[in-house]
């Protein structure tokens, strides 16, 4: 039997310690950057229990460094490894964020009228799978609110055209105000204007139809069928002002053949749809994904 969690309830804990944090960087590459983040990272009593590095050039390039290491002795806040690494981070120019794995981040889902992205979503998190906290659905439908009802989610049902658009998405924002983290796109078939990607930059992920850059905005299975082609896939993006076009977190495919119509290659994605988005939302959830221009790294 399938239990329906209430919006506040917690799912099923799969975190990490609370006493664990997971450190981010990026930088110029140069010698001496691992030693030095350990040493502070030994200073600040915790104990490393994982370090993910890669540079895009050994010799001049970008270094990136994902580094999971856990406290003996939890402090109340992080200020004491802020003032340790502020002079590691000036000395080797780094951009760099510090998070509590343990604490669920908040996701809002942008929705339509299809509902297997969605549903994914809502059964892994309701696993365990995905240690996150959803506010609020939005949708510019009103076909997914039962779904919603059944899980405890409140659903904002906004119409939207060109002739409302900016008026929908004022209305999207204060809800969206210091009530979530990031956004997933799951199937959401609007494009979002230059203003609010912005607002929520390198935070809302799309889930495209089609194995980028190949079939670019509507309509991909049926470009991809008059193509001809022999495989499908599916992307999952950081979404930007230019459509399609973000960083791209997950891809994958599935193998088709002449036989297959329109019908069939839906049926056939809608599969690699809901594993590309949910790998792709687990990854930014558990911090693994630095944007590098308009490209990813991702620490798997």
């Amino acid at each position: 039997m399938l239990v329906l969690l209430p919006p506040d309830c917690p799912a099923p804990d799969t975190a990490m310690s609370p006493a664990t944090r997971t450190l981010l960087i990026s930088c110029p590459d140069r010698r001496g950057i691992v030693a030095a983040v350990s040493q502070c990272v030994l200073e600040a009593g915790g104990n490393i229990l994982r370090s993910d590095q890669h540079t895009t050039d050994p010799l001049g390039g970008i270094f990136f460094m994902r580094l999971e290491f856990l406290y003996a002795n939890a402090p109340a806040d992080d200020d004491g490894f802020a003032r340790c690494f502020a002079p590691v981070a000036e000395r080797f120019a780094m951009d760099w964020r510090l998070v509590r794995t343990g604490e669920p981040k908040r996701m809002a889902l942008f929705v339509s009228r299809l509902d297997h992205c969605f549903v994914d979503l809502l059964w892994r998190r309701q696993s365990g799978e995905l240690p996150v906290k959803i506010p609020l659905v939005v949708s510019n439908h009103p076909d997914l609110e039962p779904v919603a009802a059944q899980y405890g989610l409140p659903y904002h049902y906004l119409a939207i055209d060109k002739t409302n658009q900016p008026a929908r998405e004022a209305q999207m924002l204060n809800l969206l105000e210091g009530e979530v983290d990031f956004i997933v796109l799951a199937r959401y078939m609007r494009v979002l204007s230059p203003q609010f990607v912005e607002r929520y930059a390198g935070r809302i992920i799309n889930i495209h139809h089609s194995f980028l850059p190949a079939f670019v905005g509507a309509s991909p299975y049926e470009r991809a069928c008059e193509r001809g082609v022999k495989v499908i896939g599916a992307t999952a993006h950081y979404v930007t002002e230019e459509l399609d076009a973000g960083p791209i977190i997950e891809q994958d495919v599935v193998r088709v053949n002449h036989r297959d119509q329109v019908a069939d290659l839906k049926l056939k994605g809608r599969d690699i749809e809901r594993v590309v988005l949910a790998r792709a939302v687990k990854w930014h959830v558990e911090d693994r994904v630095l944007i590098y221009g308009n490209r990813t790294v991702v620490f798997v």
